[in-house]
């Protein structure tokens, strides 16, 4: 019995702390703390850009509490894991009393409420308050949810309520809240954002993460058919347009001519057009020139495999292409980045401009390096994503609308008609409350006894 009263117990503060007013506005300002974080430091740069700018000690530091990639941080995450437990929890905490307004399983009224109601309309009418009440009666039980009506020492009260469920508006925008973390948690843990580069006529089933040089195996690939490049007149990129094939099991399953902002969409993942460029062909030329005697060595070359250099002087390796280039504030152009690794010597990093050709003359080595017969291509950048959240977002938003236009547009409508003998007749008095939008109710209480002096004089 003690240990089920312990547990009891515990379970209700666990409860009360989820449901704590105060823990929404610490985890809110945890939000936002750290939101400034992510705005102050740049997000999902380069370790070299990040050593450079915060220096070594404080880049291990930011890069253990994960500050370069903070919206895909585990403490981020349970930050928004914690609101969505605690508008959960304040959401159930606070929902049954509101019920049990909303539904109650006797509707009751007080006439109390309704003396000082500022929406107030005053009349008579020369027919008695039976008479009154058989026409009030049909109006106000067809126009409110909720009639009822009680007689009195010198007549009746008629009652009429309606949009009580209004209060649930703010449930709505809790659950669009809830729906909106729930679909970004989503996408964060169980989406990607990478992009390949495809030559023409080329398929890959890999694309790259960022910060994730191994890169990331689809189940399909994806292959480019063809790249079609259009220029205005001034010569400034028009349109480019990539022709791709996405193939599964050997099988082509969806072909698509994408653009900017025109996805290919195949099994919840998206392919857009991001970029262009120019891609030389496996096999091309190196020439060797002698500095001193002007004698000329071609070598068949590979990029990425070492080629021997003349006179077993060393071994020269292509490692890289650029299209652009920039080396201290001059465009080399095309430009293949190389590693000339001297016999006996230290490897150095050679730059071999194919725009260029001369541009190796400044290094003063004993061989003018260049590169030639080379077959350029272009190639489609695509940016690949998946974000299987995104209908939980959509949900949030959808919920977000529906509740703010309750909130903000609906409301609670509750009206009582006093009944009175009079001498000559019957006293009318209208009057109408509401908790909130009191120049809407006064607007209905006008229209109602406007339309009740008509009943009353037909």
């Amino acid at each position: 019995m003690t240990k089920s009263s312990n547990t009891e117990g515990f379970t209700r503060k666990i409860w009360k702390f989820f449901a704590s007013v105060k823990l929404s506005v610490a985890i809110l300002l945890s939000l936002a703390a750290t939101s400034i974080i992510g705005t102050v430091i740049p997000q999902n740069g380069s370790a070299e850009v990040y050593i450079h700018q915060y220096g070594e000690v404080f880049f291990k530091l930011f890069n253990t509490l994960d500050f370069f990639d903070m919206y895909h941080s585990w403490w981020f995450r349970v930050l928004l894991c914690l609101l969505t437990i605690n508008l959960i929890v304040c959401s159930i905490h606070r929902l049954t009393s509101t019920w049990k307004i909303i539904f109650p399983d006797h509707p009751s009224f007080d006439a109390n409420r309704f003396q000082n109601a500022k929406n107030r309309q005053e009349w008579t009418s020369t027919s008695s308050p039976e008479t009154l009440k058989a026409m009030y009666d049909p109006y106000i039980g067809k126009r409110f949810s909720i009639s009822l009506t009680e007689k009195t020492k010198d007549g009746y009260l008629i009652f009429g309520e309606k949009g009580r469920w209004t209060r649930l508006g703010v449930y709505a925008v809790h659950l669009s809240i809830i729906f909106m973390i729930t679909g970004g948690l989503i996408g964060s843990i169980f989406g990607f954002d990478g992009s390949v580069n495809i030559p023409e006529g080329q398929s890959t089933d890999t694309i790259f993460l960022q910060n994730d040089p191994t890169g990331k195996k689809l189940d399909f690939q994806i292959r480019c058919e063809d790249f079609d490049l259009s220029f205005y007149d001034s010569g400034m990129p028009k349109e480019y347009r990539s022709s791709l094939s996405i193939i599964k099991n050997g099988r082509t399953m969806a072909q698509k001519d994408i653009i900017v902002n025109d996805p290919l969409r195949f099994e919840g993942i998206n392919i857009f057009q991001s970029s262009y460029g120019e891609m030389p062909s496996d096999r091309l030329t190196v020439t060797f020139t002698e500095r001193e005697s002007g004698l000329l060595y071609d070598v068949e070359a590979m990029i990425k495999k070492p080629i021997d250099m003349p006179g077993n002087s060393g071994k020269l390796i292509i490692e890289d292409f650029r299209t652009n280039f920039s080396y201290s504030g001059f465009n080399l152009g095309k430009t293949f980045i190389c590693t000339m690794v001297p016999t006996g010597g230290e490897p150095e990093t050679l730059l071999i401009s194919v725009d260029h050709p001369r541009f190796d003359m400044m290094r003063q080595g004993d061989f003018i390096i260049t590169i030639s017969n080379i077959d350029f291509k272009y190639y489609t950048g695509l940016q690949v994503t998946k974000d299987p959240g995104v209908p939980a977002v959509y949900a949030g938003f959808l919920f977000m609308i529906i509740g703010c236009y309750i909130t903000f547009f609906m409301f609670h409508q509750a009206v009582c008609i006093k009944l009175s003998t009079t001498g000559s007749g019957a006293q009318i008095e209208l009057s109408g409350i509401s908790g909130k939008n009191r120049p809407g109710m006064n607007a209905i209480i006008l229209r109602m006894s406007n339309h009740l002096k008509r009943l009353s004089a037909a």
